[in-house]
C-alpha cells in the first residue's frame, strides 16, 4: 500500500507543478500548445506503463507518477482558467460543469477499465485508457481558449493579495484530507457530479460563492468526523460516500469561483498558479501520511486516525474560508458574497 500511495502522491503533486509557471506558459505559448504537449504526455504515460513489469519499479514511478502528473498539470490549469473567464454571473456553474467531467470519468472509466483488466489484462487496459485519453484531449486542445490574451504578471503582485493567501492555505490543507475516499470512489465520483454542479448553482444564485465555499468545506469535514468515523454498518458507509461526494464536489467548484472574484480576470492565470500549487505539498505527503496512519496497528489496519486527520484538516480549511467570507462581506450571515 505504501509503494502504491507514493505513486499516487507523486502524480497528485506533479499535477500541480505547473502552477508557479502557468502565467509564463499561458503568456508565452498559450493554452493550445500546453494542451498539445499534454496529449502526448498523458496518453504516452499509459502506453509506457503498460510495458512495466512490477509496481515498485522505477518505470511505474516515471510513467504513472512523473509523465502523467506533468501532463495532468498542463491540462488542469488551462481548462479551469478558461471556465473562470468566459462567464461572470454564472461562473460557479461554469466551473462546476467543467470539472464535473472528473466525476463522470471516475464513475464510468473505473468500470470500463475493470472490465478490460478482467478480460484483456492490465497491460491492454492501460493501452485502452491511453487511447481514450488521446481522443478526449484532442477535443480539449481544439476548443479550450482563454477569453483574452493572457498577461504577464509578476508573482509579487499576486502574493500581496491577502485573501488569495488564505485561499492558498485552504488549498494546501485540503489535499491532505484526500486520505481517503478512494475506497468509496465509485459512489463518491457519481455524487460528485451533482455536488460540483449544485455547488456552483448554490454560490451563483443562493448564498454567494464565498459562503458556499465555506459551507461545502466545513460540512465535508463534519461528515468525516460525524458520519465516517462512527460508521459501523454498510448503510452508514454508503451514506457517508454520498454526503462526501455532494459536499466535497461543492468545495472543488466553489473555491476556484471565489478566486476569480478575489483577483479579477486580469490576474487569473497567475492566481490560479499560486492557488493550485498549494496542492503540490498536500498531494505529495497527504496520502503517505494517511497510509502510515492506517497501518499504524500491527495486527489489523484501522482508518480511525486517518479519518480524524482528514476531518480536522477540512474543518480548519473551512474556518479559513469563513475568514475570507467575512473579509469580503462582513459578519452579516445572509449577505450574498
Amino acid at each position: 500500500m505504501n509503494s502504491l500511495s507514493w505513486i499516487h502522491s507523486l502524480w497528485l503533486a506533479l499535477a500541480n507543478i505547473v502552477g508557479p509557471f502557468f502565467c509564463f506558459f499561458a503568456y508565452r505559448i498559450g493554452y493550445k500548445w500546453m494542451l498539445v504537449v499534454a496529449i502526448f504526455l498523458c496518453s504516452g504515460s499509459m502506453m509506457l506503463a503498460s510495458l512495466a513489469t512490477q509496481v515498485n519499479k522505477l518505470s511505474i514511478f516515471l510513467t504513472q507518477g512523473v509523465l502523467a502528473g506533468i501532463g495532468a498539470s498542463l491540462v488542469w490549469f488551462p481548462c479551469v482558467s478558461a471556465a473562470q473567464q468566459w462567464f461572470s454571473r454564472k461562473r460557479g456553474l461554469s466551473v462546476g460543469l467543467a470539472i464535473s467531467g472528473s466525476g463522470f470519468g471516475g464513475l464510468v472509466l473505473s468500470n470500463v477499465i475493470q472490465a478490460a483488466i478482467d478480460n484483456l489484462g492490465y497491460r491492454w487496459s492501460l493501452r485502452i485508457l491511453g487511447f481514450i485519453t488521446f481522443a478526449l484531449l484532442c477535443i480539449c486542445a481544439a476548443f479550450v481558449r482563454p477569453l483574452n490574451r493572457p498577461s504577464h504578471v509578476s508573482g509579487s503582485r499576486i502574493i500581496d493579495l491577502s485573501p488569495l493567501l488564505f485561499i492558498f492555505v485552504c488549498r494546501f490543507l485540503l489535499v491532505f484530507f484526500q486520505v481517503r475516499s478512494q475506497a468509496l470512489s465509485a459512489i463518491s465520483a457519481g455524487v460528485m457530479i451533482v455536488g460540483k454542479i449544485s455547488g456552483g448553482l448554490l454560490g451563483d444564485y443562493c448564498v454567494g460563492r464565498s459562503t458556499a465555499a465555506f459551507l461545502c468545506t466545513i460540512l465535508t469535514g463534519v461528515m468525516c468526523l460525524g458520519l465516517w468515523l462512527n460508521a459501523n454498518s454498510a448503510a452508514t458507509v454508503w451514506a457517508f460516500a454520498a454526503m462526501f461526494g455532494l459536499f466535497g464536489g461543492g468545495y472543488l467548484t466553489t473555491v476556484p469561483a471565489v478566486l476569480a472574484q478575489v483577483v479579477g480576470m486580469e490576474d487569473i492565470e497567475a492566481a490560479n498558479g499560486l492557488l493550485f500549487f498549494g496542492w503540490f505539498f498536500g498531494g505529495l505527503f497527504g496520502t503517505p501520511i494517511s497510509s502510515a496512519l492506517i497501518n499504524n496497528v500491527a495486527d489489523e489496519p484501522t482508518y480511525n486516525y486517518a479519518i480524524i486527520f482528514s476531518g480536522v484538516i477540512l474543518v480548519a480549511a473551512g474556518i479559513l474560508l469563513w475568514v475570507i467570507r467575512v473579509q469580503r462581506g462582513g459578519w452579516y450571515p445572509f449577505k450574498m458574497v
